[in-house]
């Protein structure tokens, strides 16, 4: 029974989070203006005696239940109980999760916050692209030792697309720019090895790969950093710089970037393993 004087409220059960109960909710409430909806929620619902309790609370504050309830058991106590006590019921899922069901022929899992495990894996995503945005061609090293993979190397060897393409695959990436003229910074020597990549590439390519770039800067291709001979420079820096860090190095040249990153993620996971002593 509900009280004498009517105040109008929802009780949100989820054995997740109850976020999804809770727009829905919103949604439905916004409809109504003249109306003051008190909404409270019960989330990680994993058992039917604490289940039972917020039944029996609805039942004398004449409030109604919305649930998102995924597992079987859960779901047939609340059926039943709220039907035994009166208590108006709303489960949001199974009726959108049995349709389509039938529709793709194949069983929910019906495991609890999916939905919660697939945002933290997008909310990864973007903190890692963020991150390789901010320490990208080492605007600021201290992202060195915070980052999952560090990437080295001569400009033109894919730092960044490499970088962004990581970052997708939720890696947090620096990368730093090998170039004669600049000491590496010395962060980048506290890096552990296995988290440092070197990436090199042929002078050939890269002559090639620079002219090009200045052409479509609309600069002469006769400019020093084109010219074997800087290039040459450069490579026999990195190379030092890399033997000294001690890092795998991986050759770009006719390289796609996908097949270099999948490198990449083979050689950290591997670097992982050893790590731990697996």
């Amino acid at each position: 029974m509900c009280p004498n004087r009517f105040e109008p409220s929802v009780y949100i059960i989820s054995d997740s989070v109850g976020e999804t109960a809770e727009f829905v909710v919103k949604a439905a409430t916004s409809q109504f203006v003249n109306q003051n909806m008190e909404v409270r929620k019960f989330p990680y619902i994993e058992d039917t005696d604490t289940l039972e309790e917020v039944i029996i609370g609805a039942r004398e504050v004449g409030a109604m239940i919305v649930y998102t309830l995924v597992i079987p058991s859960l779901k047939e106590y609340i059926q039943k109980r709220t039907q035994e006590e009166n208590v108006i019921a709303v489960d949001i899922l199974s009726t959108i999760v049995n349709s389509m069901s039938q529709y793709i022929r194949e069983s929910p899992s019906n495991k609890s916050g999916l939905v919660r495990q697939m945002d933290d894996e997008y909310f990864r995503k973007v903190e890692a692209i963020e991150f390789a945005v901010k320490y990208d061609d080492g605007r600021d090293p201290r992202g060195l030792l915070r980052a999952d993979v560090v990437l080295i190397g001569v400009s033109r060897t894919s730092k960044t697309p490499l970088s962004m393409y990581l970052a997708n695959k939720r890696f947090k990436v620096a990368n730093v720019p090998l170039v004669p003229e600049v000491d590496p910074p010395d962060e980048l020597f506290l890096v552990p090895r296995q988290k440092c990549i070197g990436l090199t590439i042929h002078p050939e390519q890269l002559n090639i790969i620079r002219t090009e770039r200045l052409k479509a800067l609309g600069l002469t291709s006769q400019a020093n950093y084109a010219s074997m001979e800087r290039i040459l420079s450069e490579l026999d820096f990195a190379e030092r710089v890399m033997k000294k860090v001690g890092c795998p190095v991986i050759n770009v040249s006719n390289k796609a970037v996908e097949e270099t990153a999948n490198k990449i993620i083979e050689i950290i996971r591997r670097g992982e393993i050893n790590a731990h002593g697996k």
